[in-house]
């Protein structure tokens, strides 16, 4: 156990938990149509889980070029609980699966993905005040089930790099994209990549501990409209450019919804390429800003007690904590009805690599990357410029490395309710 850090998070270093993106293709210079499967057994250890072990696969290009495939299973040691004021044992257990990019049929630009994870946990927490004003001693803690179902429909433009790269494909060397020198920072869809998304979503969480009177689950489902532009030189690593997104999410209150509930949101994102020094390959000042509001949020309705009418659920919505936006605090330890969040990272990618050559292990290694970064937001119950006021803070130190050509990054960050560490794929907003 790591000494002198309040909250030491371990969380999975293949995708179980994470949300859904749009994974680069890419062809490795050396082995451009390489059919090798990536098993990779891990271990981690979380205050909602449990220490946990399992195994995950990894499988680029299956069936087609451009698709990505990862599935792993994962089971707990027993854990002391409470459920329904009586002490017992339980422990974490889970399965996911991830397949993305699939072309359909007789058309090139259109593309089908799915991603779903079915969970038990002993120990979930959830901060259903999380108001900017909330106490962080206002959580509950309960057992019970996690499951998601999520599909996503992307359509590619027929402009820009659209034209000539639908699938997205890039070549990799050494963990850097070729020919991309003269790419990025260029005119708004005119250049770049452009994508309308078509997502459905679902999930239900149950409460075996429920604190609150009737709440036994909570469950969403519904749909996104997406509209994303990508101006990088590399969409997984940019070293220049912008990235921008807008997206809309309605539950429609049928089926087994709770309730219905609505969010918009935008995203934008900016890289400067910077003087690498002696000792880097390359160095960028990556920045981000989100802002986002839930018009169908009632704060004089409620569907339980502590519950507004057609909020969303904790874990959608104007939400700050956890592994990608406020990394100093828990997981979606802040919600309300909108949301504003900036952040900014000194990203250096190190000449040393140590594991460049190295027989032992059984990836690829391509480079490892210091960084340095700081987080501000909040959340507020109007969308007004009290969203700029009173704003919550952290800093932090991050180790990444490129694996297997995904990247993935080890978080420390500081807030003035603790520290915590992060261990997950993909850069935080690079997605």
């Amino acid at each position: 156990m790591i000494k002198n850090i309040k909250s030491f998070k371990l969380l999975l270093c293949t995708v179980a938990l994470v949300s859904p993106l749009s994974l680069y293709a890419t062809l490795d210079e050396k082995t451009p149509k390489s059919k090798d499967w990536v098993v990779l057994p891990y271990g981690f250890s979380s205050e909602a889980m449990g220490v946990v072990g399992g195994i995950g696969v990894i499988k680029q290009g299956l069936i087609q070029p451009q698709t990505t495939l990862v599935a792993t299973l994962l089971g707990g040691l027993s854990e002391n609980i409470l459920t329904q004021g009586k002490e017992t044992e339980a422990n974490f257990s889970g399965a996911f699966l991830y397949f993305s990019d699939y072309k359909l049929p007789f058309n090139k630009r259109l593309s089908f993905s799915i991603m779903g994870l079915k969970s038990y946990s002993p120990r979930n927490q959830y901060y259903v005040e999380g108001s900017n004003n909330s106490k962080k001693e206002h959580v509950f803690s309960t057992s019970g089930d996690s499951n998601f179902f999520n599909t996503v429909l992307n359509y590619v433009f027929p402009i820009g790099e659209g034209l000539e790269n639908p699938d997205n494909l890039y070549t990799l060397k050494n963990g850097m994209a070729l020919h991309r020198e003269g790419l990025g920072n260029g005119i708004p869809f005119v250049t770049g990549r452009t994508v309308l998304g078509l997502k459905s979503f679902y999930q239900k969480d149950t409460f075996e501990n429920a604190p609150l009177p009737l709440m036994q689950s909570w469950s969403t489902n519904g749909l996104r409209l997406s509209l994303t532009h990508d101006n990088t030189d590399f969409n997984v690593n940019p070293s220049r450019g912008y990235h921008f997104e807008i997206q809309y999410s309605e539950d429609f209150g049928q089926g087994s919804s709770s309730q219905s509930w609505d969010f918009l949101e935008f995203k934008y994102n900016h890289y400067i390429a910077l003087e690498p020094f002696s000792f880097t390959r390359q160095n960028v000042l990556a920045m981000s800003l989100w802002t986002g509001y839930s018009n169908s949020w009632e704060n004089n309705e409620e569907i339980y007690k502590g519950i507004n009418a057609h909020r969303p659920p904790v874990w959608e919505g104007a939400r700050l904590g956890g592994l990608f936006k406020m990394r100093g605090y828990d997981n979606n330890r802040f919600s309300d009805k909108a949301v504003f969040y900036a952040t900014a990272e000194y990203r250096m990618m190190l000449n040393y690599n140590p594991l460049k050559q190295n027989d032992y292990i059984p990836v690829a290694v391509d480079w490892f990357q210091l960084v340095a970064f700081g987080e501000a937001g909040r959340v507020n119950d109007a969308y007004n410029f009290e969203l700029l006021s009173d704003m919550k803070y952290d800093v932090g130190l991050s180790l990444r490395s490129m694996v297997s050509q995904l990247p993935i990054r080890l978080d420390i960050a500081y807030s003035e309710e603790g520290t915590n560490m992060w261990l997950m794929i993909n850069q935080p907003f690079d997605f």
